[in-house]
């Protein structure tokens, strides 16, 4: 049976915490490479590769496009870059984002099971939303394993409570067990290797995602087989959204390439209704000033009758805007920090 041949790491908010544990806990002689996503704002300057080989007994550093992978070497995806894997060396590119990130640990994961199959090691770590877990699944699906971190140990645990809730996973550890399980899995992978379960359809599917998260664009008639049409549409682009269903798991495909699980779609959307009813106050709030100004330039006109109607008018776009903003601030309070932000700021402290 094959052997293991790479490690690779999504990981978000709380991330930067969990890697440099991780980190400190490999051994110096790590056989194998280890590829990580991690999080951060695109206009971030990531300093992880520094801070984990700082952390521990491996050298790490950004990863470069067309670099040959090495045994016992993290390398971490650079910010607003897509980190893929082909032939034993990484791809670097800029392709279009999936639920608002780039990198993506799904496009990690993905490209790994296509390259490897059963040779990938898969690793979901602590953050927000559901980054992870589709490319766990297809993971999965081609023989590989799964290991997630147990979200009782997690700083931020929906990205383990979702893979594990979408996912039927090999290993739920403790971030403390997790170098051990991994160094294990290295040594003495025959006995884990699983077969590749994927249709040739699925593996087409496959084939073409990858493809196309390398920046590669897609004839219309390629893209119509990834899946079903929807009545949705991108909030990226507002081009149509095909429907992927995988086990458990319905995610989202444009025909530009940009990628959406259920919940990162219903994120997006739900932010976009935020930012529209705040345009919507602003523009209640300046009709209400011209109406005021108006009634007063009447008032001193001596019309008024006409300066009450303006004033009546000014009236009611306050009862809206109040009605607005009222709903603004309790969708506000019920909001959480975004994930991008709060991996910025994670990542920040640490690099001092």
């Amino acid at each position: 049976m094959a052997s293991h041949q790479v490690v690779v790491i999504g990981a978000s908010a709380g991330g930067v915490e969990s890697l440099m544990q991780l980190a400190a806990s490999f051994p110096a002689d790590f056989p194998l490479p280890i590829l990580v996503v991690q999080h951060v704002s695109p206009r971030a300057t990531s300093t992880l590769p520094q801070i984990l080989q700082r952390s521990g007994p491996l050298a790490a550093s950004h990863a470069v496009d067309g670099q040959r992978v090495m045994p016992g070497h993290i390398y971490v995806a650079v910010p607003d870059h897509h980190l893929l894997i082909e032939d034993g060396h990484l791809i670097v590119a800029r392709g279009p984002k999936e639920n608002r990130f780039r990198p993506s640990a799904n496009a990690l994961f993905r490209s790994a099971a296509y390259a490897y199959g059963p040779g990938v090691i898969a690793v979901v770590l602590s953050g927000m939303l559901d980054d992870g877990a589709s490319g766990l699944w297809t993971v999965k699906r081609r023989g590989g394993v799964a290991v997630v971190q147990d979200p009782a140990d997690a700083m931020f645990d929906e990205m383990p409570r979702n893979a594990l809730g979408q996912v039927n996973v090999d290993h739920v550890v403790p971030l403390s067990g997790l170098a051990p399980l991994l160094t294990r899995l290295a040594q003495d992978p025959a006995a884990q290797v699983e077969e590749n379960h994927m249709s040739d359809n699925e593996e087409q599917r496959l084939a073409t995602e990858v493809q196309v998260t390398a920046g590669q664009r897609l004839p219309l008639s390629e893209w119509l087989k990834l899946g079903e049409p929807s009545t949705l549409t991108c909030p990226e682009c507002h081009g149509a959204l095909l429907k992927v269903q995988e086990g458990m798991l319905t995610r989202y495909r444009c025909h530009t390439g940009h990628a959406f699980s259920d919940n990162g779609l219903l994120s997006y959307v739900t932010e976009n209704i935020e930012e529209s009813l705040w345009n919507a106050l602003r523009a209640i709030d300046e009709s209400q000033m011209l109406l005021r100004h108006m009634a007063e330039h009447y008032a001193d006109l001596g019309d008024p009758q006409t300066a009450e109607a303006f004033l009546d008018r000014a009236q009611e776009a306050q009862d809206r805007a109040s009605q607005i903003r009222a709903l603004v601030v309790q969708r506000s309070a019920q909001g959480r920090t975004p994930d991008h932000a709060q991996n910025l700021t994670t990542e920040d402290v640490h690099s001092g």
